[in-house]
Formats: structure tokens, sequence, C-alpha cells
């Protein structure tokens, strides 16, 4: 390692990484201003880090924080890069956000993947494994399921028959697949997901709540990220299709035949009853409810616990309960807020009549 001013290092070849603020300016294209000597192994938030760490600052409301901050370095837009604070190197650039992903891989290295099958693994007649495949302690494989190239599956992950599983996909522990699925390229399914359970689907007839067969399969497309302890429901009669690239967070619900688009952001405890279409490029935030057999228009965004019972036209923005078009939800709360006001002034005028 000939020039420190640029280098990155493992000491004594373990250990965390080390990279100088001068190798992280050229890593994101950024302009380095201060001590590009500076060391930092880890990433912190402006509150908590320390000299050997790297922060950011993205927006003016933190700004009380970055003048505080005992960081070694940050990555600082440009309308704040003159803020005041102690920070010895600033890497002015335009996104720090997107800065600190081409960072992270770099302080933060993934562990080697082994592949292998564990000698707990069970494996079911007629399944094929692609190459390099890794299987871990009690993973249970169903009767003809194809594995692709490079897939991981982590301990006690159960995967039905006649599943297919596409290349580079990831199962975290404990994640269920259950029977015909289809799983796509470059999916990532972390722990206790459940993938293509019966959907909640029952006639009453002679006096009792009798259940429709699911005969459809649950589709997820590549690219697509699913959290932990998420369930998405296999199809009735139609397939639920997860469309490709879209990122769905942990504790979700998605009922039978739902399709949901490319590129859609789906946050926590979101729910989406059956046969709803979401398409591509919505955002549903945390909580939000959409009813069965509507849709969620192209673009349109759904805003934190919104309770959906119509179609949402594409680009727009809902919210509230019921969920109506954001700028009116808010109007119809700051009216509710005023009514309070007004239920007080008309009790005062009443009791001043009584008198």
């Amino acid at each position: 390692m000939s020039d420190s001013r640029n280098s990155r290092t493992i000491p004594g070849g373990e250990g965390p990484r080390l990279l100088t603020a001068d190798a992280i300016a050229q890593l994101v294209g950024g302009e380095l201003r201060g001590d590009g000597t500076v060391r930092v192994s880890a990433v912190a938030p402006l509150d908590r880090a320390g000299g050997g760490d790297l922060t950011f600052l993205a927006a003016a409301r933190y700004a009380p924080l970055f003048s505080r901050t005992q960081a070694g370095a940050a990555l600082v837009s440009p309308e704040l890069a003159n803020e005041p604070g102690a920070v010895r190197a600033r890497i002015v650039v335009s996104k720090p956000h997107e800065a600190m992903l081409r960072v992270l891989p770099e302080l933060y290295v993934a562990p080697p993947r082994l592949p292998g099958v564990h000698a707990s693994a069970v494996i079911g007649r007629g399944a094929t494994l692609g190459r390099d495949v890794s299987l871990g302690a009690h993973v249970v494989i169903g009767r003809e399921v194809v594995l692709g190239d490079r897939v991981t599956l982590e301990p006690g992950c159960v995967v039905g028959d006649g599943v297919e599983i596409g290349d580079d996909t990831h199962l975290f522990p404990g994640v269920s697949v259950y029977p015909r699925a289809r799983i796509g390229r470059r999916v990532m399914i972390h722990a206790g997901a459940r993938i293509g359970s019966d959907g909640f689907g029952y006639v009453f007839n002679d006096g009792a709540h009798q259940k429709i067969p699911h005969v459809g399969r649950c589709v997820v497309s590549d690219d697509v990220e699913i959290g932990a302890n998420t369930t998405i429901d296999r199809g009735s009669i139609d397939d639920t299709v997860i469309g490709p690239g879209t990122k769905i967070d942990n504790l979700v619900h998605v009922g039978h035949n739902v399709r949901i688009g490319a590129l859609c952001l789906i946050m926590a405890q979101v729910g989406i009853a059956g046969s709803s279409h979401v398409e591509d490029g919505a955002i549903l935030a945390g909580q939000s409810g959409l009813a069965g057999h509507l849709t969620v228009g192209k673009g349109a965004r759904i805003g934190a616990q919104g309770g959906v019972f119509g179609d949402v036209p594409a680009g727009e923005t809902w919210s509230g309960y019921p969920a109506r078009p954001h700028k009116e939800a808010l109007r119809a709360q700051a009216a509710l807020f005023r009514l309070s006001g007004l239920m007080k002034t008309l009790e005062r005028l009443i009791d001043r009549e009584r008198r």
C-alpha cells in the first residue's frame, strides 16, 4: 500500500475495512474539503458518529446535529457544504444518499458465499439443482423442484413440490414456498416469509363456510425483495403476480389474485385484499390498506394508514380514511380540527342564553 491517501486497508488481513476521505471522494465523484488522510471504518448517524465514522448531511433540518457531530468525515450536499461543524473532511456531492450506497459495500464487505448442501438437507425426487447452490441445515426441497445457479436457501427453508427458483435468488432462514410457486432471478426473501399460501376465500353453503380451492400460483418476478414475515397468497383461479423490481417491506399481506406491477414500493404492514391491481411504480406507505377488486394507477401514492375503497387514478397522491386526494384529505382534517373550537364557542353561547 504505497499511498495511504488513496488506500483501502484491512488491518492484518482481518477486521473492518478502512477508507480515507480522499478515496471516498474519488469513489463517489465528490469534492474533498479538508483532510484527505482521515480514515473511517464505519457509517453512523450524525448524533452517534465518532472520529472513525462516516456520516452525511442532506437536509437543512439536521444542520444543528451536524454542528455537534464528532464524525471524522461527512458526505454533504452542495447547498449545505458551508454549514458550521468540526468534521475534519467534507465530501461535497450532489446526492449524499446515493453516494452512501456506493460507499457502504466498500466498508461492509459481505461474507463469502459458500456453496454446498448440508448433510441434514432433504431433497425430493426429481429435483434439479443448478451450479453452486447453497442449501443450509434442515432445508427441505420437494419433488420436481428446479433451483437455478447460485441459489441460496438458508437453514429451515421449505420449498414445496414443483417450485421453480431462478439464478442468484436468496431465501433467508425459515422461508416457506408453497407448491408450484415461481420465483425469478436475483430475488431476496427474508426470514419467515410465506410465499403461495392459500388465500382467504369461502362460500357460505349448508350452514358453513366452504373453502374455495386455490389452484392458481404465486409468481414473483426478477429483482424483487420481500421482507421478513410477509405473506403472499397464491391465486384462487388466476395467479398472484409480483412485478419485476418491486420491493415489499416486512409484515405485508398480499391477498389472492393480486397483481402488483414493476418497481412498486410496498411498505410495512400494508394489506392488499384479493384481486386488486397495483400498477407500475406505485407507492403504498406504511399501514395503508386496499379493499378488494380495485386498481391503484401507475405511479400513484397512498399515504400512511390510508384506507382505499375505490380506484386511485394514475399519478395521484391519496391519503386518509377513507382515502381521498391528499389535498382534499388535508382540508377535511383541518375542518375537523376547527370543529372542536366551534363546538366550544357554541357551548359558551348556549350557556350564556341559559343564564
